[in-house]
């Protein structure tokens, strides 16, 4: 089978399964979910023993340690995955509400059902763990799903789809999942094509694979960008709880989208010496200005380009500011609208941080690294969301659904 045949014939297939998916009751996706969950902590071995075969390749390519923590699966975190999945299966099904129902003048009641999207497919790199939220969320949110992951977790994904795909299949006889594992790019440029059957396509990677697919996309997008996240100390902030939440967001898994890349440090902090030793204690690599690097000699010049970087690396950059309206002026130049928090005692500047930063979350005295649908109490995530339309910020079931008017008459006419 050529390309173009393999891909209409994935993505086609995906299409004819989605009315009967869409269609599913509460009781037998739980069921599913469930049995998925069973199915994970079972097969471990079987999954840590692919995972080993992309974690030999990731080193011999050179994947910073970052990454190749990404990537990894080991028992604690496929336990994590079960019970992700098991906390998907409790959570409340938003198919079906309807919201909004009012009677007009006319008589007739009009409402807002909530429905599934139909076939969502997702595009994402050395994140195997994805294969199992999008599984399981697309699932109970009544949509089919079509995955394409990266060369760097191929093994990895293909022995949690063969998982998934074993377990569903003893419950339904429509496919709720599809993997795509032709690794070529041009099976890409066909997949975004497909717009006769697939109904969005959400992009989790870096800033090419995003650029790639908001350029070429015939399909609705909802882009999970880079993330450019911010962390403002201002004056006013405790000495230890701004070090452990700068600790924090940029030490604990530098690889993911919600670490800190840059942080803004009022002129006025007076412990702004203690702050730049802890990070440097933690072996991260700090790009500051001249008055950073006048306080700590670590401090390594930083240039423009830092600002508009994701390193997803111990490294950072940082940089003085004069008063909350120069931090919020430089996180709108330079941020991606994913977090950005703030650190302070002052009411007022956390409100006001709150209402100007146009980001899809913004944090009071909180780790950036709490914007994750896990932690928002969405069970797992489609991803973080950096646009506007649609959905906004960690994605959930929710946004994996849609609005469709309901309208109950009594034999009303328009005159």
């Amino acid at each position: 089978m050529d390309k173009t045949a393999y891909v209409s014939d994935i993505c086609s297939r995906a299409k004819k399964s989605s009315k009967e998916i869409s269609l599913l009751g509460e009781k037998k996706k739980n069921e599913m979910l469930l049995s998925l969950s069973s199915a994970l902590r079972k097969e471990k071995d079987y999954i840590i023993e692919e995972n080993s075969k992309d974690l030999i390749f990731a080193k011999d390519s050179g994947l910073s340690s970052a990454m190749i923590d990404r990537l990894s699966l080991d028992e604690k975190r496929i336990d994590s995955l079960a019970k992700s999945v098991e906390f998907i299966a409790s959570l409340a099904n938003p198919v079906g509400s309807v919201e909004n129902m009012k009677t007009m003048p006319s008589g007739i009641r009009v409402g807002q059902m909530r429905v599934p999207v139909g076939v969502v497919m997702v595009i994402y790199e050395a994140r195997p763990n994805v294969t199992v939220d999008i599984a399981s969320l697309c699932l109970k949110s009544g949509n089919v799903a079509v995955l394409r992951g990266g060369k760097e977790a191929i093994n990895s994904n293909k022995a949690l789809y063969s998982i998934a795909k074993k377990v569903f299949s003893q419950h339904v006889s429509s496919e709720p999942l599809f993997l795509v594992d032709d690794l070529d790019y041009a099976v890409v440029d066909l997949l975004l094509k497909q717009n006769r059957y697939i109904d969005i396509v959400i992009p989790r990677g870096g800033e090419k694979l995003i650029k790639t697919v908001s350029e070429k996309s015939l399909i609705p997008v909802i882009k999970h960008d880079k993330g450019l996240c911010h962390l403002f100390i201002d004056e006013s902030a405790e000495k230890q709880m701004a070090i452990d939440i700068a600790v924090n967001g940029k030490v604990q898994r530098p690889g993911v989208c919600n670490a800190v890349e840059t942080i803004l440090i009022h002129r006025k902090f007076p412990y702004t010496a203690e702050l730049l030793s802890a990070l440097k204690d933690k072996n991260v690599e700090i790009r500051g200005d001249e008055f950073l690097r006048s306080i700590e000699s670590g401090v390594k010049l930083v240039s423009s380009d830092d600002y508009d970087t994701e390193y997803l690396d111990l490294i950072c950059s940082a940089k003085t500011v004069d008063s909350i309206d120069e931090a919020i002026d430089h996180i709108a130049s330079h941020s991606s609208n994913h977090s950005e928090a703030i650190v302070t005692n002052n009411y007022f500047n956390a409100e006001r941080f709150i209402n100007e930063v146009d980001s899809s979350a913004v944090l009071v005295n909180a780790s950036t690294r709490f914007h994750d649908g896990g932690e928002f109490g969405l069970g797992a995530e489609v991803g973080i969301s950096t646009q506007k339309l649609h959905a906004r910020g960690a994605m959930g079931m929710q946004g994996l659904t849609c609005l469709k008017y309901i309208v109950y008459g009594t034999g009303q006419i328009r005159s």
